[in-house]
């Protein structure tokens, strides 16, 4: 299976998953849940297992806090991780509660993510062995070093013939007008934008998903693809060309959404870079999410060769 080189740069924490909870509890009260999990977690360490399930190569630029939790997400990476600065504060923590209806709430602390830095990532990252591929860019609100050189990282890309997917994330103080523009900015720069429904109409005013994409292509470069993320109605999608492609995603049992959107992202680019069809890329990103969030502990179904061997029935 001949792939494009895959990267992945953002924000890598713990999460600690709880629930389901409801209602909200009382102050000073103890609430007793049915399940626990402590993950490997974060955007960008979500793509990560989700490309190491379906078996494909790639290379993550992240970084960790100076605590047993940041050696513990360097173990779990192993090789790939060697080269994460290990910052002077203890690790981001990321507490997510469950909810029956499917929902979550999170609780996270600052920790190391905001020390992320361009420097870094031009440390840990061969822009010539990823000439031609794609980097996936995620955690844009919580990396803020990082973020404020998002103009040298473009440049990087730019010189290395490398596209850059972005998924920003959801801003910790909302789509503020300098947030959103903001955004619109970092498009320009993009080859691919991942968002979910809520997002994409937000970022550009659309109630209706195809249109708000179309909107948000014509912010992009001309080849640019816009992807919406739409939870359990799947994903759309406009090429390069302009045309819109759909596909709907099947009925789950829902155990946990945490990440849902980093898996989809992961196994949309993973089947790009392998040149599978669009419509094969959607359903791909959706059908992996949809095996994450209706298992426990989580699965993410079958390897990419068979969804490429599918798309070419």
């Amino acid at each position: 299976m001949t792939m494009r080189p895959l990267a992945a740069i953002g924000n890598v924490n713990v999460d600690l998953i709880l629930g389901p909870a409801e209602p909200w509890p009382k102050p000073g009260t103890e609430v007793i849940v049915d399940h626990d999990e402590l993950r490997v977690g974060g955007c960008a360490g979500n793509n990560a297992l989700a490309w190491d399930s379906l078996g494909v190569d790639y290379v993550i630029a992240a970084n960790v806090g100076n605590d047993q939790f940041g050696t513990w997400l360097k173990e779990a990476f192993g090789e790939r991780s060697r080269n994460w600065p290990v910052e002077a504060v203890g690790t981001t923590l990321s507490v997510g509660i469950t909810h029956p209806d499917g929902e979550r709430t999170f609780f996270t602390t600052r920790g190391h993510l905001p020390l992320f830095s361009f420097p870094e990532v031009h440390s840990m990252l061969d822009g010539n062995r990823l000439r031609g591929g794609y980097a996936l860019l995620s955690g844009s609100f919580l990396t803020d070093a990082l973020t404020l050189a998002y103009d040298a990282l473009f440049d990087w890309a730019d010189a290395h013939e490398i596209a850059v997917a972005l998924d920003t994330g959801w801003p910790l103080d909302g789509w503020t007008e300098t947030n959103r523009l903001r955004t619109l900015g970092w498009l320009k720069r993009c080859h691919c934008a991942l968002f979910n429904e809520v997002e994409t109409t937000t970022l550009t005013g659309l109630s209706d998903p195809a249109e708000a994409a179309l909107s948000l292509k014509g912010e992009m470069p001309a080849e640019a693809i816009v992807v919406v993320k739409r939870g359990p109605h799947g994903a759309l999608a406009i090429d390069r060309d302009g045309g819109t492609f759909s596909v709907p995603a099947p009925q789950v049992q829902v155990v946990d959404t945490i990440g849902a959107g980093d898996v989809f992202n992961a196994g949309f680019l993973a089947a790009l870079a392998a040149e599978m069809p669009l419509e094969a890329c959607l359903k791909t990103g959706v059908t992996i999410a949809s095996e994450a969030i209706s298992t426990l502990p989580r699965r993410y179904g079958k390897p990419l060769w068979a969804f490429l061997k599918e798309s070419r029935r």
